[in-house]
């Protein structure tokens, strides 16, 4: 495939009538990605990736939702589709599972909720497996769209949120962070924009909140140790490698996740996390500059981990092999190491300050 510009991508995208034809575009542009990578700056390259990956969920969506159309009738309710996790911070790698889920509009009476529960059902259960024949596993926690948690009313919604907020202990915490990071990618906008209204009103009126979900933002380590050296793995087919997901990507997003919330700052990537604390004067553009080093780097490290087809699905145990850390790398992660523990930091204090308040 020659390169091709954004808009032909999406162009090519809108054109494909089935499966089959989306499924075989995503693996020709997954290489042309790959290739990309080498190419450009990894914050501008993660921008266009992710822009396709929403091309590719979005046509899903549409595909799905005129196959059950067909079938059952049209939606009984407005709903909108989200994306969580990576997605829904636009960070998915070329190899990102499926964390999504969908809200539903109330439905007026007994009868209507029983024929929006089954319609919506069928829905999402459509959805998910075309986007498991477009190479997206399922979420390995089930942050997903057919479980009916995720699967909800807004009035559902509102009562999980409700109850996380008021009994937060850490599992509750760890679902509430997820919901932080939701984005609205198909149907009623509406619906996501009131949800995380609540969220970010509820914090506002309760900064208690910001230390409970301190502890779960710094619950990952970043891979460092105490005299600069990487914190590798020690056993299996990874021996070696560094832990890049969860010892340099995860730490970085948790920290300034937890700042935007703590700042009011309802934007769901970490780029515009940081750019929007540095434009409302939260954090000095030097620090923010560090931070998108830090996150540039992650995001281009992870890119780089090896991947892998299981069942015809893209996957990565997000770690780079010690085959993969060259001179230039090793120092690079340092350098994203160092700003995220100073970031960890960070964090730790900006929220000491905020409760030190009252």
């Amino acid at each position: 495939m020659k390169p091709l510009s954004l808009d032909m991508i999406r162009i090519e995208i809108e054109k494909a009538g089935d499966m089959v034809q989306l499924r075989h575009l995503r693996d020709q542009l997954h290489e042309e990605f790959e290739q990309r990578l080498l190419l450009s700056h990894s914050l501008d390259w993660n921008r266009e990736l992710n822009q396709v990956h929403d091309w590719l969920i979005h046509h899903t969506i549409e595909l799905a939702q005129a196959v059950v159309h067909a079938e059952h009738g049209a939606s009984p309710e407005p709903y909108a589709f989200v994306l969580f996790g990576s997605g829904g911070r636009r960070e998915q790698t070329l190899w990102s599972d499926q964390d999504n889920g969908l809200i539903y509009a109330e439905p007026a009476d007994e009868t209507a909720s029983k024929q929006a529960d089954l319609y919506f059902k069928i829905l999402t259960q459509r959805i998910s497996s075309m986007l498991i024949e477009l190479g997206y596993p399922p979420c390995s926690g089930d942050v997903i769209c057919t479980n009916d948690r995720w699967r909800n009313t807004y009035s559902g919604y509102q009562a999980m949120l409700h109850e996380w907020l008021q009994d937060p202990h850490w599992e509750n915490v760890r679902y509430l962070l997820i919901l932080a990071d939701m984005r609205f990618i198909y149907g009623d906008e509406g619906l996501v924009n009131d949800l995380m209204d609540e969220l970010f009103a509820y914090i506002d009126k309760h900064p208690i909140m910001l230390e409970h979900m301190l502890h779960n933002t710094l619950h990952h380590k970043i891979s460092l140790g105490l005299f600069g050296q990487l914190i590798k793995e020690r056993y299996g087919e990874d021996a070696g490698g560094v832990d890049i997901k969860y010892g340099a990507y995860i730490p970085i997003v948790n920290g300034v996740r937890l700042l935007a919330i703590q700042a009011d700052v309802n934007e769901s990537s970490t780029e515009q996390r940081i750019l929007k604390l540095q434009q409302y004067g939260h954090v000095e553009e030097e620090i923010a500059y560090d931070w998108l080093e830090a996150l540039s780097i992650a995001l281009k490290l992870r890119s780089l981990t090896p991947f892998q087809l299981e069942e015809n699905q893209y996957t990565s145990r997000g770690k780079l092999t010690a085959e993969g850390l060259t001179k230039q790398r090793i120092n690079e992660l340092k350098l994203c190491l160092r700003i995220g523990n100073d970031l960890q930091k960070y964090v730790k204090k900006m929220i000491s300050k905020e409760l030190d308040k009252g």
